[in-house]
């Protein structure tokens, strides 16, 4: 979009350009073992549930909810002997929700109980140590949000290549999000 600070993105099939200011990504991370399996299962089983999420606080058009594959990683900081993690990408190209602060932190708020109820426990743990569950609100169209709880975009969503993959891989158009359990198979090449 010409002016909206944010690049384009070509290839994207019938769009010419992704539509950044009505966009919300949730980035999906963990490198241990959660009450629903290893680091991988737990990508796999929390992201068609970040899909309803995302239709019911963001206002997402569910035709417009895409996933990208889950991509293995090594840690980025911390405590060194990590397991790698298991990283993906859950983006709503449309959403009829005003971004406010408001809005954003209640979206925020859900993120964290998700992540409390996979057995992270934030008051515990050691930063950028390993998690069962990691979730990263990334951005929400043009928003910019200055808050003690939440910086909007992520402050260093440039900077990881374990985001940036994955969400240009969403961007393109990735197959909308299933539960794990089905038995029809995900979009060539996905996970989800």
């Amino acid at each position: 979009m010409i002016g909206s600070g944010w690049p384009s993105v070509v290839g994207l099939g019938v769009m010419d350009v992704f539509p950044f200011s009505t966009s919300v990504a949730v980035g999906v991370g963990a490198n241990s073992d959660s009450v629903f399996g290893s680091a991988s299962a737990t990508v796999a089983h929390v992201m068609p549930r970040l899909a309803v999420l995302l239709e019911a606080c963001v206002e997402a058009d569910p035709r417009g909810i895409v996933c990208s594959e889950i991509v293995q990683t090594s840690p980025v900081g911390g405590p060194s002997g990590q397991q790698p993690y298991a990283n993906a990408i859950v983006l709503a190209s449309t959403t009829r929700g005003l971004a406010t602060a408001d809005s954003a932190l209640r979206l925020l708020d859900q993120l964290q109980a998700i992540e409390m109820e996979f057995g992270r426990d934030r008051s515990r743990e050691e930063r950028w140590g390993p998690r069962p569950l990691d979730l990263d609100f990334l951005f929400w169209g043009e928003l910019r949000l200055e808050h003690p709880r939440l910086l909007l975009p992520h402050p260093r969503l440039h900077l990881r290549t374990f985001v940036l993959e994955p969400l240009l891989q969403a961007m393109q158009g990735s197959a909308p999000p299933r539960s794990p359990d089905q038995p029809e198979p995900a979009a060539p090449g996905r996970d989800c």
